[in-house]
């Protein structure tokens, strides 16, 4: 339902709020619909059973398909947060809402050991987990923020819940010691950590504590560096290499011709986060002149539209690329 003024100056749309959580639509203190009411600058009243838009008419009409997916979302149990709402912003305008608003069941991934369930945030999202699920390697490149490492172990988590794969193995070059660690003070285990802290810090946020103990004192899910995985066949396993934009090429070689039987591999990097002395040794740039067009192996390219951080990260992003420098760690 709507009105406006003889003039045609000021719209109101009444959006109908029955079997939402209240709550979750209007966020704590109101966040949310500050936050709509900000980005389009219009007034956005939660009334009742009614969530009552208002303000030019151009305002208005930009921002009720938002408002109608915040509304969906609440209906659902959804929760959200004003990043989404943002990014829903972006997707309106873009003319990309009713697609992203249709994601199906098959889009999310569910991990019953912690009661979550993940969907892709953004286009660019959908389509690498996509590629994932469809190809034996998927290879996602892409800034700071965007979910690729993220992503790739909630796939990796959910096929071990399901039993596709029979284990987990998650790598990472270790750059900053030169992969020789033996400088370093403590075990093995505490001489890797630093660098591998970020894929710990993703299954941890996927798996309950004692599962996750339990997987990696058993091997069902081994996490090391790179050069660790020399001489050995992959099998029945979910494979993830993380920072590949710091694998030397012969290190890249080494790594795609581990696999094995009933195996799917994920490689992520960022091109603008080199670490390497010289650039052009990259393993992740040269794959991605000689492996395209091959069969089963995917490149999914991700950007600042995707960046599911801070609101901040994506302008952090956009600056320093339009500055052509680089844009902070991934």
């Amino acid at each position: 339902m709507s009105s406006s003024s003889p003039n045609g100056a000021v719209t109101r749309e009444r959006l109908s709020a029955e079997g939402a959580d209240q709550l979750l639509l209007a966020g704590i203190n109101d966040i949310h619909l500050s936050t709509l009411s900000d980005l389009f600058d219009c007034s956005v009243v939660l009334r009742s059973d009614e969530l009552i838009l208002s303000g030019p008419p151009g305002q208005v009409e930009a921002c009720r398909p938002v408002a109608e997916r915040m509304l969906e979302m609440a209906r659902m149990r959804r929760s959200f947060g004003t990043e989404e709402i943002r990014r829903m912003a972006d997707a309106a305008a873009e003319g990309e809402m009713e697609e992203r608003s249709a994601a199906s069941d098959e889009e999310s991934l569910v991990l019953p050991g912690v009661q979550k369930v993940i969907r892709p945030k953004s286009e660019g999202q959908r389509t690498y987990l996509k590629a994932i699920r469809e190809n034996d390697i998927a290879v996602g490149i892409g800034p700071a923020g965007t979910g690729k490492t993220y992503l790739a172990v909630a796939m990796a988590v959910e096929a071990l819940y399901r039993k596709r794969v029979r284990r987990i193995i998650l790598t990472r070059p270790a750059v900053e010691a030169g992969e020789a660690l033996g400088f370093l003070p403590g075990d093995i285990r505490e001489k890797v950590d630093p660098y591998l802290r970020p894929l710990y810090d993703a299954l941890e946020d996927m798996m309950p504590a004692d599962r996750l103990r339990r997987a990696t004192e058993e091997h069902t899910i081994e996490i090391a560096p790179l050069a660790y995985m020399r001489g050995r066949t992959l099998s029945d396993a979910f494979i993830i290499l993380d920072e590949a934009q710091n694998a030397t090429t012969s290190q890249m070689k080494m790594f795609l011709t581990r696999l094995g039987l009933n195996s799917r591999t994920v490689i992520t990097g960022d091109k603008t986060q080199i670490d390497l002395a010289r650039a052009a040794d990259s393993g992740l740039l040269e794959i991605e002149e000689i492996l395209k067009g091959i069969e089963g192996i995917a490149f999914v390219y991700l950007n600042d539209r995707d960046v599911v951080r801070h609101r901040l990260v994506k302008e952090i992003i956009r600056a320093y690329a339009d500055r052509g420098g680089q844009g902070g760690e991934s």
